[in-house]
């Protein structure tokens, strides 16, 4: 173990509700520890493994898109349970986190632990913003993420 942990906000700024997870990460600059990798990627399977190749903790920001839309709603997800819930093309993505998680786990690549803060969304075309109810709900994700690398840097913290 050595400790180190990553935060990977996945999404398109230019495609409105799809940026959550990059709008994420720039805002943790600055109020997580400042060894934590802070990086954004387009949800590409092969680029995602790469980004969090030999961490210990990974923090995965996404978008989800559900039926019926909650939009802003939050969730907190084990590896296993975003594998099962993105597998059905819940992704704003083409190949989505779960077949990132599948692929990941079939090349023992998965990091000890992973955990996915997810918003459901609403609007993802091209060249919307952050649509109200995603911009309200976004300072508790930024909280809740935050929290979460806070505690993965406790030196005496729970497995």
């Amino acid at each position: 173990m050595n400790g180190r942990v990553v935060v990977v906000g996945v999404g398109n700024p230019l495609r409105g509700d799809d940026g959550v997870g990059p709008a994420t990460v720039e805002a943790l600059r600055g109020r997580v520890p400042d060894d934590t990798v802070l990086t954004v990627s387009d949800g590409e399977p092969a680029r995602m493994l790469d980004l969090w190749r030999g961490a210990d903790t990974v923090f995965v920001v996404e978008a989800l898109r559900t039926r019926p839309a909650r939009p802003g709603e939050l969730h907190t997800l084990t590896a296993a349970d975003a594998a099962n819930r993105t597998a059905a093309g819940a992704s704003t993505h083409a190949l989505g986190l779960g077949e990132c998680l599948a692929l990941a786990e079939a090349l023992g690549q998965l990091p000890q632990r992973l955990v996915v803060h997810a918003m459901e969304v609403a609007e993802v075309e091209l060249g919307a913003p952050l649509s109200e109810a995603v911009r309200s709900a976004l300072p508790e994700l930024i909280d809740r993420v935050a929290a979460s690398v806070r505690q993965a840097h406790e030196p005496n913290r729970e497995q």
